[in-house]
């Protein structure tokens, strides 16, 4: 195994120019002053919502670096290109914080048609969608807490399981891998159940619905090891994404303020060694459950490729997928793309002012994990310092 493989810049940055260059640089030196973030996040929210002329500016810097364009078709140059270099793409309509049926329906709507759009393009064996996305907050969050609901409310809930199968059908039907992402605990509940039991349904004869595991809380090792002796049990197989998680100050703040244990690990180490357990117990059991490795952290991408070199894997089985975000750590992207890994990147995509809370998200997140934009900083100065010899 190369332990070297994530240093080569050339192939990191082989698909961007040097004017891209320069402006991810700028970004993510914005982007590791956590003060610049909180002050540009609330101008540009303030602009946004009073309509100032900023839209343009935002697409040419932010939007355009981490996300591939305003519909799916703004997005097939971005999906081409990095197709060309083995890596494969996953589009979420990145829309966040709707509220109401007409848009959770919507949403339904665009999911579907992703997924169909995704059946005869074979760089896009995925899609993905999130829980909010398709009901309330509060319904989740009730179901969760096992708290009655009204008929009115139970009729609500019955819709978003309507939704849940519908898209599950439609990825099964087209031979399409469905991704379901995680999101806060207190609503996550449900939306385990839920998945579950698609997984139960569509699961049978291939792996089709993928459930998120957030590696950073401390529960989810156990709670692997439970539903998979209960797949065994009841002849279906399991699809994980597992990822460290996006929600870890909102969690221990809530936890804090409510007077219970946080459902997070102490510390980054201890999130470090629970994702790297998870990780292991699911290349121990890869004939039960498939597996999509969501991770910027090379020490965790170098411990499955060791995985896979132990258990004599190919290299591209079908059965482990690596997976970054848009924008970030093509250091690790395109290299294990190169090296002949499963390789698909996640392209946000949705109108410019839609976006924006996913991507305020994403700011947000970056400055909370100063070694990682540090690392992009630097091998962005070691490509442009390469460019110049």
């Amino acid at each position: 195994m190369n332990d070297t493989l994530f240093e080569n810049t050339a192939d990191a940055f082989t698909l961007k120019s040097d004017s891209e260059l320069d402006r991810a640089y700028f970004l993510f030196k914005m982007i590791s002053a956590a003060p610049l973030v909180k002050i540009g996040t609330t101008v540009t929210k303030f602009a946004l919502n009073v309509n100032l002329p900023v839209e343009g500016l935002i697409r040419a810097t932010v939007f355009d670096h981490f996300c591939g364009g305003v519909n799916k078709e703004d997005c097939l140059p971005v999906v081409d290109r990095l197709y060309e270099k083995r890596v494969n793409s996953v589009l979420d309509f990145s829309v966040e914080g709707k509220e109401n049926e007409e848009q959770f329906n919507a949403t339904l709507n665009k999911v579907e048609e992703l997924t169909i759009f995704a059946q005869n393009r074979k760089e896009m064996p995925f899609a993905v969608f999130k829980p909010t996305g398709l009901g309330r907050f509060k319904i989740w969050q009730k179901v969760s807490e096992k708290a009655s609901l009204n008929n009115e409310e139970q009729q609500e809930w019955e819709r978003i399981e309507k939704r849940f199968d519908v898209i599950c059908k439609i990825a099964s039907d087209k031979n399409i891998v469905l991704l379901i992402d995680a999101e806060e605990s207190w609503m996550q509940d449900a939306a385990d159940n839920l998945v579950t039991r698609m997984m139960e349904k569509y699961n049978r004869d291939k792996v089709v619905v993928y459930n998120t595991l957030q590696c950073y809380r401390w529960d989810r090792l156990d709670y692997i090891r439970q539903l998979h002796k209960e797949a065994i049990a009841k002849g279906y197989k399991l699809g994980f994404k597992i990822v460290r998680g996006a929600y870890m100050e909102k969690e221990n703040d809530r936890a804090k303020s409510k007077g219970y244990k946080s459902p997070i690990c102490e510390s980054k180490q201890s999130s470090d060694d629970n994702f790297d357990a998870i990780l292991k117990y699911i290349f121990s059991a890869l004939d039960d459950i498939s597996l999509f490795i969501g991770t910027h952290n090379e020490a965790s991408c170098y411990l499955a490729m060791h995985m896979i070199g132990e258990k004599q894997l190919s290299l591209d089985d079908n059965r482990v997928w690596f997976g970054q975000l848009y924008g970030m750590s093509d250091h690790i992207s395109f290299n294990l793309a190169k090296a002949g890994y499963n390789v698909a990147k996640y392209i946000p995509f949705g109108p410019v002012k839609d976006v924006m809370p996913y991507l305020i998200r994403r700011a947000e997140e970056n400055t909370s994990v100063a070694g990682q934009t540090s690392r992009e900083l630097a091998l962005i100065k070691k490509e442009k310092a390469r460019r110049k010899i």
